[in-house]
């Protein structure tokens, strides 16, 4: 730290309690000045010599003031007046960061300036600031959070916009150029801890991290910290990922609890200050800082009561990049007057925001007046919407089991995505089965609504296995996912795929006519909830059509008379199932009798056959730079 000494004198200042100075002289005081609580007993020439402020106010001092002068609006109060009055006396006064400002400030209300005397103290302060405090970097830190408690007049002394610009050219130099002790809130280096060489001087050569400077920013409050990286950012040297890291540093250090998306107990008012701040600084470019950080704050602006603003600001950014979240980063807690546990309407925004992108495209400019004009490809890639797609299934997976949570919500998300094609419906399927597990009083028209979300085509092996077993389902499921099941097993043996009977194309044509075959099943009848006992004889069947299926395949040298037999006999199962009096009877013989069966909760869930599913990202407790 940089200091500077004033005056030879030894110190003779003394005190008589708490609240009385003195100078030990042969003199005997001839002036008293009440600086705050402190009566200090001196002698006017030394003090009205350098002093334009002192001189007026013994001037204008009646006699009838027996008690001497008051001086209540000194800036730094009675401890700054001290030093102003030992430079008056020429004794020793040591000057560095920590005083230095208000040092200044309190220089300047007495009127210490070069047109009273040559060499006084305003002078000889403004040297010492650019001399040496304003070329350090951490001095530079140090004076500028020192003048937080002085008001305005820092401001008005242009002292804060100097240290404000000093260290925002420090930070926004060339890394290859830095060349002092870079930060001092850095841990040691391994090889900097027990090192016994003599001449070691506590400094190591290393390649400086482009971020080195973000860590000590994190000291300043939030108006000077919020100045000083605006300043930095409209240098345009830094770039805006080093940006991010400084905002992020700021977020973790600052900001209590923030790491686990969640603020503990404090000024929640200071702590709004810092989060609205932090969106305020945020880069405007894309990928500046990650989608989780970006989710975090916006729980964070939703704990210390942001305002809309700042919450819609971020929602756009999260859209923006949405493929980077996890699904534990999207779990975002209702607030207390809402009954679900969760904030789905805002997770429906952000997938609003992600999805407006390709219809934001730009439109292409044509010379030819006569063509009109062409809209550019959407910028959102395949990979892109899967992420999300996959992303926005795990979410629902979890809110499922929210038992507050209504189908309508449920649906409309789903249906947000179900425009982006992916290979397997088993995220989709998870989560329907984890919401008629948790809801199972809801309506056949219900079950067949959310059942619509997904293509029983796109089912792995082993959602179908999970789902031939599933009671929760509806009776239609099953059987399409049962004969689509038939029609893989088909094509992986080698035969060819069996004709798809009449009953099974009206399901899926999502026909409203009613199937007819020996008997009549009604819409309501598919509807139904199979019991297990009906999907114990299904699965049976099923069985027995991969049996017969494995045979056909092994059978190389039978002809194609042997194939074709097997195939006539597979599609023959397969009508017989649809047809079986011993599967269907109690479904057709009784509409009402029936009931509604909300299924077992025997059956598993999927997630133990589904390992896919979009893993959280451990929230992240500490900072790595930017190299």
């Amino acid at each position: 730290m940089k200091f500077m000494k004033l005056g030879s004198k030894p110190d003779s200042f003394q005190s008589d309690g708490k609240n009385v100075r003195y100078v030990a002289s042969e003199l005997a005081s001839d002036i008293t000045l009440n600086v705050g609580d402190v009566k200090f007993y001196l002698h006017k020439f030394p003090l009205l010599s350098k002093s334009a402020q002192l001189q007026k106010l013994v001037t204008t001092a009646s006699d009838d003031q027996s008690d001497g002068v008051y001086i209540d609006d000194i800036p730094g109060g009675s401890d700054a007046f001290e030093i102003c009055a030992k430079f008056c006396y020429g004794m020793t006064v040591t000057l560095n960061a920590h005083n230095v400002v208000v040092a200044r400030c309190a220089a300047e209300y007495l009127g210490m300036h070069e047109t009273i005397e040559k060499g006084n103290l305003i002078y000889k302060i403004d040297v010492f600031l650019s001399s040496s405090i304003f070329r350090s970097w951490k001095d530079s830190i140090i004076v500028l959070q020192t003048t937080n408690s002085l008001l305005s007049m820092p401001e008005e002394l242009k002292l804060v916009g100097r240290c404000v610009e000093s260290i925002a050219a420090k930070a926004s130099v060339d890394v290859s150029k830095v060349d002092w002790s870079y930060t001092y809130n850095r841990k040691k280096l391994p090889e900097e801890i027990g090192n016994n060489d003599p001449n070691w001087n506590g400094v190591v050569k290393r390649s400086v991290p482009k971020d080195w400077w973000v860590e000590d920013l994190c000291e300043l409050e939030i108006d000077l910290y919020k100045r000083v990286l605006a300043t930095i950012k409209s240098k345009a040297l830094v770039s805006n990922e080093v940006i991010g890291e400084a905002l992020k540093a700021c977020a973790y250090r600052r900001l209590p609890g923030f790491s686990k998306g969640m603020i503990q107990c404090g000024d929640m008012a200071k702590h709004q200050s810092m989060v609205d701040a932090i969106v305020w600084l945020l880069p405007a470019e894309k990928g500046s800082v990650s989608c989780s950080f970006l989710l975090r704050l916006l729980k964070a602006a939703n704990l210390v009561g942001s305002g809309d603003t700042v919450k819609e600001e971020l929602v756009r950014r999260i859209g923006q990049q949405l493929e980077e979240a996890s699904v534990n980063d999207i779990l975002i807690r209702a607030t207390e007057e809402e009954t679900m546990m969760y904030d789905v309407s805002v997770v429906q925004r952000i997938v609003e925001v992600f999805l407006k992108q390709d219809l934001n495209s730009e439109i292409e400019s044509v010379e030819d007046e006569d063509q009109l004009p062409r809209m550019r490809p959407g910028i959102l890639s395949d990979a892109s919407k899967l992420m999300v797609a996959k992303l926005i299934d795990g979410y629902l997976a979890e809110i499922a089991k929210d038992p507050n949570l209504p189908l309508s919500t449920f649906v409309e998300l789903a249906e947000m995505v179900l425009g982006i094609s992916r290979p397997a419906h088993d995220g989709i399927y998870r989560a329907i089965d984890m919401y008629l597990k948790e809801h199972p009083g809801i309506s056949k028209s219900k079950r067949k609504k959310i059942c619509k979300l997904m293509d029983c085509k796109k089912l792995s092996v082993d959602a179908c296995m999970h789902a031939v077993q599933n009671e929760r389902l509806p009776l239609r499921v099953v059987v399409q996912v049962l004969y689509f099941e038939q029609v893989r097993a088909s094509t992986t043996s080698g035969s060819s795929t069996p004709d798809l009977p009449k009953s099974i194309k009206d399901l899926n044509n999502a026909s409203h006519r009613s199937s007819r075959s020996v008997t009549t099943n009604t819409e309501e009848d598919w509807d139904a909830v199979a019991t297990a006992e009906e999907l114990r004889a299904l699965r049976g069947e099923l069985a027995a059509l991969r049996l017969s299926n494995g045979v056909g395949g092994s059978e190389r040298n039978g002809g194609d008379g042997a194939k074709s037999g097997v195939d006539k006999a597979a599609l023959s199962k397969m009508r017989g199932l649809l047809k079986s009096k011993k599967i269907f009877t109690k479904l057709w013989s009784s509409k009402g009798g029936q009931g509604e069966n909300s299924g077992s909760d025997s059956s598993e869930s999927l997630g133990s056959v589904n390992p896919e599913e979009v893993k959280s990202t451990p929230s992240r407790n500490r900072r790595h730079s930017v190299s």
